[in-house]
């Protein structure tokens, strides 16, 4: 009854408000006499209107530039992750992206395509979207620099980074000495060109050698702290004499450039001496509440604006006040961390990408047509290596360096990516740089950057240590390894009890080692407090079940990857992750096109195309889990977790003969762990399986209340209802569900196991 009362007076309201709109419309076009409105004439039929206005609205600015949008980001991913597979930074595939949608590529053989997304008119509404990018990634790279390592380890850092300048600096001015009567756009001043090309030469990306150093796990050793050091320095002197270069270019002469270098001093001084405190006290104040309110994220915000605003005034590039903006900011490491995450997945994931491809299709490679262009820009490549790589070591070397250390720290500084391409987008854009000297110049900045990954490899096996197995080493390839990955502490709680339920009476034969994961992106700025936070809680519960634990922590750009290269590679017997259920499961988006937690996983779509998985598959997992499933070499425990809070009732049930290799691991809990297992023959596969009957009797002779088989026809919700743990194949477990769906809402956690 209220069903029908709620429908009436939905339909009421609804068809009389509607009645009362036409009745005013209709008699208000009464009121259109005497006004001379003119009726719209057109010669084209409903539909040739429908068309006119559908083509309109798609050459709208708007429109244009949100298919921009969504194009440049699809196409940045897409290159990313495949940057990520081959062991590049995401940012080479970007920048790549950025190239490819450009006239090299794109424009050149699909001119149409390309005039249609990128016309000229719609450039520069992408421009000015990139810099507003540029200026949130530049905050974002300020506030991620550590002043306080800067004093701590600032000697040998000062002159390694200061020699990484002066080096290829001095290199580039002599090069520009060669190259500018060919390339120098006309009217440009020399000291202008070579100003520009020294800087350019030595410019080192900060934000990407920092997660290289990361992701290869080398950030606590000597030569980790000390390169992050080198490059924070070599970041803030760098950016100091681009804008000193900047007011040089736009003043016209040095004597006029002294003026403003003036300003920006002043500048400077008051940004330290008058805005850093306010700062500092509004930050120390939002900690103390726990959080950072909308108003202090406006306060910050509005200082980073007017910041940029002065600098871009005075004469030193609006991204300056954004990078000093960021420096300047509370040195509280979890309230930098908290503010970096609110600015950086916009400013990373959506601008930046609008950065690379308006410097791609800035970059025309089709200009270098002549055989002698190449083979300036192998000159430049060498200028850029030479100076940076080479001044590097020679100066790690000489401050007291191995040889070791010492190339790879050249390596490393030599990294210039996204921070090149910003110097060269400002010479372009100051009509410093002309576009042949351009487009040499991004190729110089992708291999540099390209190659620091190859060079860091070819170092450590040219000087690669001989390493030795101890006896204790030996011994444990004998125990039954346990490693569970995890990148939440209760998730890792969890994890921990169902591995010391299987192994807790043979501690002496056995090992659980528990794996940390996090993403680059997320503890760029705050590593030794994330592992800390998350690894501690980990350790307190392995004392409260009386259980050593082995601990590993690893910074990464590809975190399932990983977990399988670390799985595979290290001869472990079994792996414990956590899943969570895919938002598409069931839908065609889920089945068809791979989409599972993520907008499109491309791992799942090769997977798919090298047969190792079904297109039709049931299983409702996320994406990650289903790459480890599919790629990981040893058994594999998918646990969903629906609170457990103990696993002393332990169900099993059995679809096919495969499910066998179920059986050592329900011995072992029962064994270590005192679990009580019901074994449920699903379609009479242990009762025409003999080696099956025989280990549940070898288990009853040594634990005879401790397991019990039934018939599928014998389970009742009140049975589920009292289980702690599914301990289940993967194939029967999508079989179970696709038999039994009535069951789901009953069923307790899940281990699923793949063999």
């Amino acid at each position: 009854m209220g069903k029908f009362k709620n429908s009436l007076f939905y339909v009421t309201i609804i068809g009389g408000f509607s009645a009362l709109i036409y009745w005013i419309i209709t008699n208000g076009a009464l009121l259109e006499q005497g006004r001379n409105v003119a009726a719209p004439v057109s010669n084209l039929s409903q539909w040739g209107e429908f068309i006119n206005n559908l083509a309109a609205n798609l050459h709208h600015p708007l429109a244009i530039l949100l298919a921009q949008i969504v194009a440049i980001v699809l196409v940045a991913k897409v290159f990313g992750w495949f940057c990520t597979k081959i062991g590049q930074p995401t940012v080479i595939g970007e920048m790549i992206a950025g190239i490819v949608l450009g006239p090299s590529l794109v424009g050149m053989y699909f001119p149409e395509f390309s005039a249609m997304l990128f016309p000229d008119s719609s450039m520069g509404n992408l421009k000015i979207l990139s810099q507003i990018g540029l200026i949130l990634f530049m905050y974002i790279v300020g506030m991620e620099l550590d002043l306080k390592v800067l004093k701590n380890k600032a000697h040998d850092a000062v002159v390694i980074s200061h020699a990484s300048i002066v080096f290829p600096f001095a290199l580039g001015i002599g090069l520009a000495y060669f190259v500018y009567t060919s390339f120098a756009p006309e009217g440009v001043q020399f000291a202008s060109f070579a100003l520009f090309v020294g800087i350019a030469m030595s410019i080192t990306a900060f934000p990407v050698l920092a997660r290289i150093v990361q992701e290869r796990g080398i950030q606590k050793t000597k030569v980790g702290t000390v390169v992050i050091t080198c490059a924070a320095a070599d970041d803030i002197t760098a950016w100091c004499i681009l804008a000193a270069v900047i007011a040089i270019v736009k003043a016209g002469s040095f004597a006029s450039s002294l003026y403003v270098m003036a300003l920006a001093v002043a500048y400077v001084f008051i940004m330290l001496k008058v805005v850093r405190p306010f700062l500092v006290r509004v930050g120390e104040l939002s900690m103390s509440k726990g959080g950072i309110s909308k108003s202090e994220v406006a306060i910050f915000l509005v200082t980073l604006i007017i910041s940029a605003y002065c600098t871009e005034v005075i004469g030193i590039h609006a991204l300056f006040g954004a990078f000093m903006a960021g420096a300047i900011m509370p040195d509280n490491e979890r309230f930098r961390h908290m503010f970096i995450e609110k600015v950086e997945d916009v400013s990373v994931t959506l601008f930046l990408p609008l950065f690379f491809v308006f410097t791609g299709l800035r970059t025309e490679i089709g200009l270098l047509n002549e055989a002698h262009l190449w083979q300036i820009t192998g000159l430049i490549i060498l200028v850029a290596v030479v100076g940076k790589f080479v001044g590097s070591a020679v100066a790690a070397k000489f401050v007291g360096q191995s040889w070791k250390d010492s190339l790879t720290i050249g390596a490393l500084m030599n990294t210039r990516g996204l921070m090149e391409l910003v110097v060269l987008n400002i010479g372009l854009d100051l009509g410093v740089l002309s576009p042949e000297m351009f487009a040499m110049m991004v190729i110089m900045a992708l291999v540099t950057t390209f190659m620091t990954g190859p060079s860091l490899d070819l170092i450590n096996k040219l000087f690669k240590d001989k390493g030795t197995h101890s006896k204790e080493d030996i011994g444990l390839k004998n125990k039954f390894k346990i490693l569970f990955s995890f990148g939440h502490p209760a998730q890792g709680k969890k994890l921990l009890q169902i591995g010391n339920a299987l192994s807790k009476k043979q501690t002496n034969n056995s090992e659980i080692t528990g794996m940390l994961f996090g993403s680059s992106e997320d503890v760029f700025s705050y590593e030794d407090s994330y592992e800390e936070e998350n690894l501690t809680p980990i350790i307190e519960e392995s004392h409260a079940l009386n259980r050593k634990i082995f601990t590993l922590f690893k910074v990464s750009s590809d975190i399932e990857s990983d977990i399988v290269e670390i799985s595979n590679g290290r001869n472990y017997d079994l792996l414990l992750v956590s899943a969570n259920e895919s938002i598409y499961h069931g839908t065609f988006l889920g089945r068809v096109l791979g989409f599972t937690t993520r907008i499109i996983n491309p791992d799942m779509l090769l997977d798919t195309f090298r047969g190792k998985e079904n297109i039709f598959d049931n299983t409702p997992l996320d994406d990650n889990t289903r790459h480890i499933l599919t790629n990981v070499k040893i058994p594999v425990g998918v646990f969903i977790d629906k609170n457990m809070e103990k696993i002393d009732n332990v169900i099993l049930p059995v679809y096919t003969k495969e499910d066998i290799f179920l059986m050592e691991f329900a011995q072992k809990l029962i064994h270590n762990n005192e679990s009580q297992l019901i074994i449920v023959d699903m379609d009479h596969q242990v009762e025409n399986n003999f080696t099956m009957k025989e280990l549940i009797r070898s288990i009853e002779q040594v634990k005879p209340n401790h397991i019990s088989l039934i018939e599928k026809s014998d389970i009742t919700l009140e049975i589920l209802d009292r289980q702690d743990l599914v301990l289940i194949s993967q194939e029967s477990w999508k079989r179970l569900q696709d038999a039994r769906k009535k069951w789901t809402k009953h069923l307790p956690s899940m281990l699923i196991v793949k063999a």
